[in-house]
Order: structure tokens, then sequence, then C-alpha cells
């Protein structure tokens, strides 16, 4: 198979990139990347050997570009990681994210619908629903964003189906929840409380840190997406959730206590504005229909990941320079913090 894999030097799209290999090694990738801050050559170093893989440095948002790797690959599949990603960003720079979250999406699709390409899928994910207090999202319900993140892929979402129901375009969509694991870049929640605990700084918890999310490990999220590229049903969504919901306070505690560190690290500061306070999803039609579920428990998932960022300092330390200092710094001055 050729597939023509968008981001895939971010975080789970580098995951994925290197699940797939490995599992199918004659399967041909063409790895497209902007490499924006977040995206990182060092998250697939190895891979540059193999005759199977390349790498591309490109905007998905540029349609002369796409249109002219599009005609010279020709994938018989396309797999969408690529995206603005970080809520805290989009609230002070939404363009960036309607660019590259809609308009870029919409290139691609013009792009696959042109060459005939058997299979695009879509990553999406759970924070187009919103907020729920009580249940859980399922596939068919309302979605509600709160962001212009959210907003941006939910917008994405409803373009993508459009080209199937107008141009019968081969599309599936994954939304997944909130993914942990390997060479995530530290302005998420997970490795930035990780660096930081590590580095003995202050941990900034928005609110009450009573946020609810549910955790899922990027290897099984790469599983599933898989499943949905090889055996998803045409035009429909499949939730991919880890079933493991945490409140946030609860996650920066454990790991403090995991890195033997103390708990005064943590410092409440100013909640962010339209933060919705739980994430769920429903997994029944994905396991019901493809038998997917997660195989990695929380506390399982969670070592693995403390003792890969551990074990890679150098590689969290590389990621600390550049746009993501520069961000965070502004950031922080405006919460009235020093920079973490």
């Amino acid at each position: 198979m050729k597939v023509f894999i968008t981001g895939g030097c971010g975080f789970i799209g580098s995951n994925f990139i290197r699940y797939f290999a490995a599992k199918y090694p004659r399967s041909e990738i063409l790895n497209v990347d902007k490499l924006t801050y977040a995206g990182n050559l060092e998250n697939l170093k190895g891979l540059e050997k193999r005759k199977s893989y390349r790498f591309l440095k490109a905007d998905i948002a540029n349609a002369a570009q796409m249109k002219k790797t599009f005609k010279n690959f020709r994938p018989e599949a396309v797999i969408n990681f690529a995206a603005e990603s970080h809520v805290d960003r989009s609230i002070t720079k939404p363009d960036t994210f309607l660019k590259t979250n809609f308009l870029g999406v919409g290139v691609l699709l013009n792009c696959a619908l042109e060459y005939g390409v058997e299979r695009f899928v879509q990553i999406s994910t759970d924070e187009v629903y919103g907020s729920v207090h009580r249940g859980k999202f399922r596939e068919d319900s309302v979605l509600n964003p709160s962001n212009p993140y959210s907003a941006s892929k939910a917008a994405a979402d409803g373009l993508v189906l459009a080209y199937y129901k107008t141009y019968g375009l081969p599309v599936v969509i994954t939304r997944s929840s909130n993914n942990y694991g390997p060479y995530q870049f530290p302005e998420k929640f997970i490795p930035l409380v990780v660096f930081n605990a590590m580095e003995n700084k202050k941990i900034p918890v928005y609110g009450d840190g009573l946020q609810v999310r549910d955790w899922l490990f990027v290897e099984d999220n790469c599983r599933a997406i898989d499943i949905v590229l090889r055996s998803g049903k045409v035009g429909e969504i499949y939730n991919i959730g880890g079933q493991h919901e945490r409140a946030n306070i609860q996650v920066v505690k454990q790991i403090l206590r995991t890195l033997d560190k103390p708990l005064t690290l943590i410092e409440h500061v100013k909640d962010r504005p339209g933060h919705d306070r739980r994430y769920a999803l429903s997994i029944a039609k994905i396991k019901r229909h493809l038998g997917w579920q997660p195989k990695t428990s929380f506390e399982s998932g969670f070592l693995k990941t403390i003792k890969w960022y551990n074990k890679n300092r150098d590689w969290l330390k590389n990621t600390q320079t550049g746009a993501y200092r520069s961000f965070y710094r502004k950031y922080y001055s405006k919460l009235g913090l020093t920079e973490t």
C-alpha cells in the first residue's frame, strides 16, 4: 500500500509511522510535514534509512505543492494527522488553526478526489463534542466545540463528510481521547508536567484541576487507526477512547509521586477561557464493528511514558528552545507567572 501521511513528524503521526513501518515493511510511506515548532525529524530517527519511507517538508495548505506531490506519489491512502492542536495557542492565534485545520484539509480532499485515493482517514479529536457532565459521547452526538482549535477540527470533520456525501470520496473519521506517550511535544499536559517536575520547576494547573480527561496510550490509538484504515466503513466516524478517566490534578500528583517530587511544585493558575470540564467517549461502535479496544492500562502506559521521558532528557531539553519558549514566555506572563 502507498500511504500519504501528513503531520508525520508530530506526536501521534510519528508514533503511527513507526508502528505502520514495523508492521507493514513493504508499504510505501510518504511523510509530509511542515516542521513547525511541534514537528521533529528526531521523532523518526532511523527510518530515513528505509527505501520504503520518504519525507517531504511541505505545507498541506499549499494547493500547488500538494497537487504536485499527489501527482508524483499517487497514494492509495491518505491519513491526515497534520493539525495545529494546542488549545492555548488557538486562543491567542486562531488564524493559524483555521488555515491548517480547515483550509489545509480542503486542499487534501481536492487532491484525494482528483487522484483517486481509495481511503482518506481524517484524524479528529473528542474535543469537537465539547464538555459532558454525565455519560459519554457517541459518534452521532451533537458537536459543541468550545475553542478555536476544536471548532476548526469540527469544521474539518463536516467538510470531510461533505466530500463523501457530495463526491463519493471514501472517507473515514477517527475521534480519539487525550493521547499520551513517547515523543509528545512538552506544551501538552503530561510531558509538560514531567519535564517541569524533573527540573524542579513550578507546575501550572488550571483552576481547581478537576477537569477530567480520558487518557489513551498512543500505541493503542495507532492500532485503532490502522484497523479503521483497513476495515472501517466508508463515511463513518469512530470514537477511540482509552476508558481511563482521570482528573488533571490526579495525574499531576501521580507524576510527582512517581518522580519523588514535592506536591509544593503545584501552582494553581487562573483557568483558561472556555475550558471544557470533562471529556468521555463511548467506544461501543469500534469495539462492536471492528473488534478494537484499548490494551494498555493507564498505570502501565503511564510508567512507560515516564521512563521514556526520563531516558530521553536530551530530546525534552531540545524542545525547550525557539518557538516553544517564545510562546510560553508571553503566555505565562499574561497569567502573572514566570516562565516554567
